[in-house]
């Protein structure tokens, strides 16, 4: 789960990370009275979940009330890079005598948190590992202790960090890795972390990515969402508890495992279709799910065909088949179903299907007779 800037500072300033003073807005009239209550000069920057929005227009200085909400007007709605601005943060101006780059990550393959540390802050990680290698301090934390203060000095002092902000810098990477383990995030970065004018050390930016797996320990961050990229099929899956991924092509699927469902996308695409998604029902599905499952994918307008493939273990294949009948009297399903039951009760279900006499089913006795079949109507569909 990725949050968007102002939530990750949020999460930040509550484990004492100091960030500079700011307000979140929706509109433009909301975003002037965060203006005005900060005061000027002030920043306003867009809320999405991609870098580099100061190249395309999405952060603004206001130097005035009239600015404000120029600015406001002129990048609420706008599209960057794929991303719509649904959010606003409205955030004091800081002044800047040094720019470095701060990070905690998850290192999968050591099954370490792994602190980064740069002087050279600002711009993409990459470039700076590239521009000077020697630039970027890493250092990994063993797992089941904290990042120490001592180790996190250390750290700033390889890093080249200016000597009067060294202490500064070190407290606030160990804060980074408390915020890491007691939030389950997988990657927490601050670029650019400034150096003030005053120097004072801020987190001028937030990047945060929280483990889904952990989020049931984490309701408050659960309940968190970013418009500018939530798909609206995702978002309606994650609503009815099932687990759905959006991949862009027109024959719907539906499975009940996640081996299966990969299998099926596999097979589809081996027949010269393209999936519009992953769709697993999971184990035991009764109706209630499959109508749900249903209303799911044919909520999105690509899809021409849908392909049900389902080897009945726990999940019994009369469940499904009832299901698909309650859907198509309860939605309007004006796409072919081409369904293939295998399994627990897969003659009973197969029966029942036949006795409903759906005009749009075709039944299927093998996966690949299944496939060849909804591309052939996925093609007829467009």
């Amino acid at each position: 789960m990725d949050l968007l800037e102002y939530q990750g500072k949020g999460l930040f300033a509550a484990h004492d990370v100091p960030v500079p003073d700011g307000r979140h807005a929706t509109t433009v009239d909301d975003a002037v009275a965060a203006a005005n209550e900060i005061g000027y000069p002030c920043v306003v920057k867009a809320q999405v979940a991609i870098g580099k929005r100061g190249k395309a227009g999405g952060i603004k200085v206001a130097k005035d009330e009239a600015e404000a909400r120029a600015h406001a007007e002129a990048i609420l709605g706008m599209d960057i890079r794929g991303f719509q601005v649904h959010d606003l943060w409205i955030e004091t101006a800081s002044e800047i005598a040094a720019e470095y780059y701060a990070s905690i990550v998850l290192d999968r393959s050591e099954k370490k948190l792994l602190a980064m540390l740069s002087r050279m802050g600002g711009m993409d990680v990459e470039e700076v590992v590239e521009t000077d290698p020697e630039a970027l301090v890493r250092r990994h934390v063993a797992p089941g202790r904290d990042l120490t203060v001592d180790e996190a000095r250390e750290i700033a002092i390889d890093a080249g960090i200016d000597e009067d902000v060294t202490d500064q810098v070190a407290e606030l990477l160990v804060k980074l890795a408390q915020v890491a383990v007691v939030e389950d995030a997988t990657l927490l970065e601050v670029n650019p972390l400034i150096v003030t004018g005053d120097r004072r050390v801020v987190a001028l930016d937030s990047k945060a990515t929280i483990d889904n797996n952990a989020l049931f320990r984490h309701p408050e961050l659960a309940e968190l969402t970013d418009r500018s990229s939530e798909d609206p099929q995702e978002a309606m899956a994650k609503q009815r508890g099932l687990t759905y991924v959006k991949l862009g092509g027109e024959i719907g699927i539906l499975g009940n495992g996640a081996g299966l469902c990969m299998s099926t996308l596999d097979v589809v695409a081996q027949a010269g279709g393209r999936p519009a998604n992953f769709l697993d029902a999971g184990g035991g599905s009764k109706a209630d799910a499959i109508v749900a499952a249903l209303e799911v994918i044919t909520s999105d307008p690509n899809v021409t065909a849908i392909l049900f493939n389902i080897f009945g273990g726990i999940t019994r294949c009369d469940e499904i088949a009832n299901g698909i009948i309650e859907a198509s009297e309860r939605i309007d399903i004006d796409v072919p179903l081409v369904v293939r039951l295998d399994g627990t009760n897969s003659e009973e279900g197969l029966g029942i299907l036949a006795e409903a006499e759906l005009g749009n089913l075709h039944v299927e006795q093998t996966m690949l007779g299944a496939a060849e079949t909804v591309v052939g109507l996925a093609g007829e569909g467009r």
